[in-house]
């Protein structure tokens, strides 16, 4: 489940100077303000980012290091590393082929998948690409210090049992474009990559964006870092075969994002069918809608649709937003594995427009008192070890063996909460989504949960805000 957690905003103060041309140049120093700030309040070590706004970038610019040892800047030419980011290049990948005719989203991905489990018969290219499939997501499960083919990863994923019915649900899956990276590949008779090179990068003008390569010389490319304590530590290191997946293996720069912007907002390079495709929201087997197109969110904002997406991957955090009433395009690309674009986009987005701003959270009545006692109980058995697992409608790899681990330490050290009170309820396609203020030690803390129609948990997280 995609976090629906509110970013909690600052005010920025200053001055704005005067003069008939002083407005953009306030603007500007107003987010550059922001960002430097930022960049110091989450300790990120570079960045970059940009900012269009109703069709004149008012931003490109790199901050921080793109490489310590060597004491690199980052500059609007750094290449950092997508993240899932990439998965709406991957879409565009197999638009393009379904517009050469090769494919059809209604087809059934057992004519590309032969040996596939007899389950998958239903499955279908739609379903890959709007997370619908109820294929299980691979990340975590897999040896990221084994190399793989595409036939050995198509291998593992079969034998993950599906987690619901086609169409009956959404959930995240880096599996369904793992596949379609694979299926791209066998229909093209090309490598995605190459076809992304052919079809999308160099006519959109995206002149450095390229696949991820560990034998070639990349200019301008940077370092990826996590936070281990104090210390600044390079990026886990994982198989090069992991970095050929169409889940998100991608390089560019914040001017290749640019030109990507430029193409998006005068959709170039395919059909206007085809990018509606893109951009409507999934239909449930329900009939209920569920806000992802292919590769994008597809939200709203003060009214206002909201198009984004964001990434994360081998120390590298990516994110990019079109706030579309306001013509507004935010990019911020970041290499320290603990920073939050998110943030840094939302807090562009309010200096640009405060209506874009997230509101603040505040109590809201609360109509389910059995949810709230259902969330309480929940929170209680993280805290004591005693979880059940067939309370959830799925359990996702990591969630009880890695996560729920950190959970309880987090609320033991932090002792007895106080009580729930709820700040926001919200419906995703079938899913039920609620979070909850609660008072733990000497702080308030955001518990999120989601529920399915039968009762179950799709959703579980406890954070700061």
């Amino acid at each position: 489940m995609l976090e629906f957690v509110q970013s909690v905003l600052r005010p920025l103060g200053g001055a704005a100077p005067r003069g008939a041309a002083s407005a953009k140049g306030s603007l500007q120093a107003r987010l550059e303000a922001f960002i430097r700030a930022e960049q110091q309040r989450q300790g990120v070590v570079g960045l970059a980012v940009g900012v269009v706004h109703k069709g004149k970038v008012v931003l490109a610019k790199g901050y921080g290091s793109a490489n310590l040892e060597h004491d690199v800047p980052v500059t609007a030419d750094t290449l950092f590393q997508s993240g899932s980011l990439g998965k709406q290049f991957t879409a565009m990948a197999v638009m393009a082929q379904v517009e050469a005719g090769r494919l059809s989203l209604s087809d059934s991905i057992t004519k590309f998948f032969p040996d596939a489990p007899a389950s998958w018969a239903p499955i279908t290219v739609r379903h890959l690409l709007t997370h619908t499939s109820g294929i299980q997501d691979l990340e975590g499960k897999l040896d990221e210090r084994k190399d793989y083919t595409d036939e050995d990863f198509a291998r593992y994923i079969y034998a993950l049992p599906l987690e619901f019915q086609p169409g009956a649900r959404w959930g995240y899956s880096n599996s369904g474009y793992v596949l379609l990276g694979i299926l791209v590949n066998r229909v093209a008779g090309k490598f995605y990559g190459e076809v992304l090179a052919e079809q999308v990068f160099r006519p959109a003008g995206m002149k450095t964006a390229r696949g991820i390569s560990e034998d070639d010389i990349v200019p301008h490319r940077s370092s990826g870092y996590r936070r281990v304590g104090e210390a600044v530590k390079h990026q886990t290191w994982v198989s090069p075969s992991l970095n050929t997946t169409a889940d998100g293996s991608l390089y560019f720069s914040v001017k290749d994002m640019l030109a990507w912007d430029a193409a998006v907002e005068r959709r170039a390079l395919l059909r206007e069918e085809s990018w509606r495709e893109i951009l409507s929201p999934a239909k449930l087997n329900s009939g209920s809608s569920q806000p992802y197109g292919f590769g994008w969110e597809v939200l709203e904002r003060a009214g206002q649709p909201l198009h984004k997406h964001s990434g994360a991957w081998q120390g590298f955090r990516t994110a990019y937003a079109r706030f579309i009433g306001e013509r507004l395009s935010i990019v911020v690309l970041a290499n320290t594995a603990q920073s939050s674009p998110s943030r840094f986009v939302e807090g562009l987005a309010a200096i640009v427009n405060p209506a874009l701003a997230v509101p603040p959270l505040a109590a809201i009545p609360d109509t389910e008192p059995e949810v709230t006692a259902q969330a309480a109980k929940l929170m209680e058995q993280v805290r004591d070890g005693t979880v059940d697992p067939a309370r959830f409608a799925y359990v996702p790899e990591g969630l009880l063996s890695q996560r729920f681990p950190h959970y309880q330490a987090l609320l033991r050290k932090l002792g007895a909460p106080g009580p729930l009170v709820l700040v926001k309820r919200e419906v995703r396609g079938d899913d039920r989504l609620y979070q909850y203020q609660v008072r733990l030690g000497e702080g308030t803390w955001l518990l999120s949960m989601g529920l399915i129609p039968d009762g179950r948990v799709s959703f579980f997280d406890v954070r700061a805000p």
